[in-house]
């Protein structure tokens, strides 16, 4: 999706089953480790891998090799409390993209988008196991910046501004089989939902006006539990209807 905000500012190996471009593979169906892996995930099949016509194989190496520059990008690492350590999940198979705001510590700790209990939460108002989260070729992930930017009195600071505008266009253009994308919190909506007045809060009720292409979700931390509290429409209204979208789309060829 094209979009303009204040976020234009703000902001090998072919045939293979599954590739972590840092270290330890994720195959889709294993259970997922959550030690020792780290970095980007190009996730694959855990059976055998259907033929693809030359353009997708194109696709697919040109899309190895971004998420490679990706991998080795250094251009907030003067910013970076704890080192660059980009953090993201895609193949260009996937038809759900999760746009968050940035890893936090844990994740930064373990390599893993969303190995924390904001992860925990959002798998179950997804109503998806740890097996379908994590496999690429469904559920692609990508934050507004793909590293932990620090912490600040009020929890984790935005997102920095050069990373969004450094990959972000190109690696959404990579998702060609995309249908819907969950836009988690102000940083994502900002990027994402540029036309969208007000706070996460009325995002979110207006939810309908973007169904399903853009679905806009609050953070799943549970810093936002009382925000949950205030607004049990979320979980009565929107998240029945969520899970619903998803079976579809995860088992609609």
């Amino acid at each position: 999706m094209k979009t303009k905000s204040f976020f234009t500012s703000f902001l090998s190996t072919l045939p293979l089953l599954t590739a972590v471009l840092m270290t330890t593979p994720v195959v889709a169906g294993d259970p997922v480790n959550t030690e020792g892996v780290s970095g980007i995930a190009l996730g694959g099949y855990a059976g055998s891998r259907p033929s693809r016509p030359r353009s997708g194989l194109h696709a697919e190496a040109n899309l190895l090799a971004i998420l490679e520059n990706v991998r080795t990008c250094t251009l907030c690492v003067k910013h970076l409390p704890l080192g660059p350590r980009p953090i993201l999940q895609m193949q260009q198979e996937a038809r759900i993209l999760i746009a968050g705001q940035a890893p936090g510590r844990k994740v930064h700790e373990s390599g893993i988008p969303f190995a924390d209990a904001s992860g925990n939460r959002l798998r179950e108002w997804l109503g998806i196991s740890s097996e379908v989260f994590y496999d690429p070729t469904q559920i692609a992930i990508l934050p507004v910046e793909f590293c932990f930017p620090g912490t600040c009195k009020s929890g984790d600071l935005p997102p920095r501004v050069e990373c969004a505008p450094a990959w972000r266009e190109t690696l959404l253009k990579s998702l060609t089989h995309l249908r819907m994308t969950l836009v988690i919190g102000q940083y994502a909506q900002a990027y994402h939902l540029p036309n969208a007045s007000g706070s996460v809060t009325s995002a979110v009720i207006s939810w309908r006006d973007h169904w399903p292409s853009v679905v806009p979700l609050p953070h799943p931390s549970p810093r936002n539990n009382i925000w949950l509290r205030r607004n049990p429409w979320f979980e009565e209204q929107l998240l029945p209807e969520l899970r619903l979208k998803i079976v579809e789309l995860l088992v609609t060829p």
